[in-house]
């Protein structure tokens, strides 16, 4: 019989972004690959799909459909593991899979960055932190993607049976790299920007935790000593009209794209002289490291993602969050000096290369797997 394997998220997309080397992987030794999250987006190396009702808000009525669901799915098929990802996803799926757990199935999770954390609300204490320190007792491994939460999850005892941490979910350093300045300047103009101008990127759904209006502050500050430069923001989201509307008002509409929902964030990546971030809380962020294989400084507001990415005048700067004035320092700073440009550049794409490529993770990854795969089929994995 064919091992099986399930995993789960809030949303679908979250596989398509950042899982599909995993589904592939255990597609390549044998497994039959399932899918339950909410969505119908197709996904490659995926056996069974499942699109059930998952919401974000831990309190919306549907959650208990999609627990209903997740509970009779789990029932019908012999997992050998189950794998959850995002909080609502890792909730639903651990509280449905108590009893295929007693039975032997291997239920793992991944915190793509606690919503508890140093400098977060009370709020997020007094209801995120109790519920997954209950749930850790239904998880045979925590994986945590930064340094603060593995040491968390260690320090405040949680009781998984075991907690790793691997380095986000990695970065192909072979689509994402830096081009030459030729390349550069022809893409440019094809995508409408001068070789003169001076570009910012941020990647982000525009929500209040990832805070675009303090870049949008930033830009008014630089607008007279740095009329060139243009803020590209790529991503939707709900406060995207009252952003486009502060920039109006700040006198700054001109220098800022908003791209909305972008698919070739690889090509514009490079482009750009610098990468910007002013979110409030993240776990590891795909957005800056992709920004930092394409060979770009960045700067961003303090939080633990932020700070296990970038170090001070190594390969960008963090500062202080709601710092607009600090962040429009930075910015002014480096488009006087190209040559900290290319140095921050090049040391952060090394630091990339070294720790956060997809190889690197991948590896972290499959050894974890590989613990539960040796004790279902015995298998015996060897890296790659």
């Amino acid at each position: 019989m064919t091992n099986k394997v399930l995993f789960c998220a809030t949303v679908d997309y979250h596989f398509k972004a950042f899982h599909l080397p995993i589904l592939k992987w255990f597609k390549e030794i044998g497994w039959e690959v399932h899918v339950a999250a909410n969505g119908e987006t197709q996904l490659p190396y995926v056996d069974q799909k499942y699109n059930i009702p998952i919401q974000r808000s831990p309190f919306h009525k549907m959650n208990l459909s999609a627990f209903k669901e997740l509970k009779s799915i789990i029932s019908k098929n012999d997992f050998k593991i189950i794998h959850c990802h995002t909080p609502m996803g890792g909730v639903l799926t651990r509280l449905a899979a108590k009893q295929a757990r007693k039975n032997g199935t291997k239920v793992l999770y991944t915190a793509h960055g606690f919503h508890f954390c140093k400098g977060a609300p009370m709020m997020n204490w007094l209801l995120y932190y109790p519920i997954e320190k209950l749930l850790a007792t239904y998880t045979d491994c925590l994986i945590t993607i930064n340094e603060e939460d593995y040491n968390l999850a260690i320090s405040h005892r949680f009781k998984s049976s075991e907690v790793e941490h691997v380095h986000g979910v990695g970065v192909d350093t072979e689509r994402f790299k830096p081009m030459i300045l030729t390349e550069k300047n022809e893409l440019r103009m094809k995508l409408g920007f001068k070789q003169e101008d001076f570009l910012l990127f941020y990647a982000a759904e525009f929500n209040k935790n990832k805070n675009q209006q303090l870049l949008i502050r930033a830009m008014a500050e630089i607008k007279e000593s740095l009329p060139n430069a243009k803020l590209l923001l790529a991503g939707e989201g709900v406060l995207q009209d009252s952003c486009r509307k502060f920039a109006s008002e700040l006198g700054v509409d001109s220098m800022i794209e908003f791209l909305g929902y972008r698919n070739d964030i690889v090509n514009l990546l490079p482009i750009c002289d610098m990468a910007v971030a002013s979110s409030l809380r993240e776990g590891l962020p795909v957005n800056i490291m992709e920004a930092m294989a394409c060979g770009l400084p960045v700067v961003a507001t303090e939080n633990r993602g932020h700070n296990e990415l970038i170090q001070n005048l190594y390969n960008g700067w963090t500062i202080k969050p709601e710092n607009s004035k600090a962040m429009a320092k930075k910015i002014l700073h480096l488009a006087k000096n190209p040559q900290l440009i290319n140095t921050l550049g090049k040391n952060g794409r090394e630091s990339i290369e070294r720790t956060y490529n997809i190889k690197a993770v991948m590896t972290e990854t499959s050894l974890i797997y590989e613990k539960y795969i040796k004790e279902t089929e015995g298998l015996k994995w060897a890296a790659q």
